[in-house]
This record gives C-alpha cells, structure tokens and sequence, in this order.
C-alpha cells in the first residue's frame, strides 16, 4: 500500500462537483484525508472564475497508471472534455499529485507532480495533510516548502464547506 496524494480542482458549479469528486474517492478507496477547501483565483486561465482546491489523501495499493486513468474517467464523467484546453473552465479536476515516494515516469505519469511546489493551491492544502512528509525529489519536508514560498500573487482563503455532513473547512471571516 502507498500514500496517495490528489488535488481536486473546479471553476464550474463548484460544490456540486467538488462533493461528487469526494463521493467518488470515498466509494474506491475508502477513508479520507481531506485537507480544507479554498477559493483561489485562477491562475494562468483566461476565463476569471474562482477555483474551488483541495487535497485528498488515502492508501491504495493501485499502481499509478490505473489511479491516472480512473482520475480521468471521474473527470469525463462529470462533463470534462477530452479535447479541453490547458487553461480552460474545468467542471472537475483531478491531479495525481504523489504515489508514495514514486519520483519519474510510471505508466506514462510524472511523479510527484510538478505544481505541488508552484502553486499555493496545491501546497498549502498538501501541507494540511502532509506537513512532515518529505516532497520525494527535494527530500524536504512540505511545511519547510510552505514556509519559504511565495504567494504573491496566488490569494486563496479557505471557505465553508460540509461533505456527507461533516465541516471539511469553515470560512476565514
């Protein structure tokens, strides 16, 4: 069994698809280790809906290509297109962030997945879950990248959000 680690990501009907992402990993993969919900402005997307980011963790013993795969058919599923591009509106969004300590290429997936030390909304919620967990290539821990990271630029603010009623995150205010 391995530590998995993904990033869940919309701008279309937010809660509804954020809820469905988390009804779907729960239903595979069991219990849950959900990191709070933010609002981010999007970063790099021309269309200037706000995001809705989180990260889940759980075990698998899965191998990397079937966790990539049954990502993207959760993503179709809930009505992203497979001809969508880069910086587009996304209904749902999930990122394969880390299997473990997998570093490289497995089944045609880079790990662990670049953004995690580029994006405030991928780091910030990862370090919720993971803060003493070395990121495999740097062999840091996640809190020391959160401390010297720079987020200018990248606002995000956690908001209230209920799942299966359970508070995942209450708002800032």
């Amino acid at each position: 069994m391995a530590t998995v680690s993904v990033s869940i990501g919309s701008n279309i009907e937010r809660d509804r698809h954020v809820h469905r992402g988390l009804d779907a990993l729960a239903e595979t993969f069991g219990r849950l280790a959900i990191s709070r919900v933010y609002e981010s402005e999007p970063v790099g997307f021309r269309d200037g809906r706000n995001f809705y980011n989180l990260v889940v963790v759980f075990e698998s013993d899965w191998r990397v290509g079937e966790l990539q795969a049954w990502c993207k058919r959760l993503e179709f599923a809930n009505g992203r297109r497979q001809d969508s591009r880069k910086y587009s509106p996304r209904t749902l969004d999930l990122d394969l962030l880390t299997v473990g300590s997998l570093t490289g290429k497995h089944d045609g997936v880079s790990l662990p997945r670049d953004e995690i030390l580029h994006h405030a909304f991928v780091l910030q919620p990862l370090v919720e879950l993971l803060p003493d967990t070395p990121h495999p290539l740097t062999g840091r821990p996640y809190r020391d990248h959160w401390a010297e990271f720079d987020t200018a630029g990248q606002r995000l603010w956690p908001i209230g959000f209920v799942w299966q009623g359970r508070t995942i995150s209450r708002s800032a205010n």
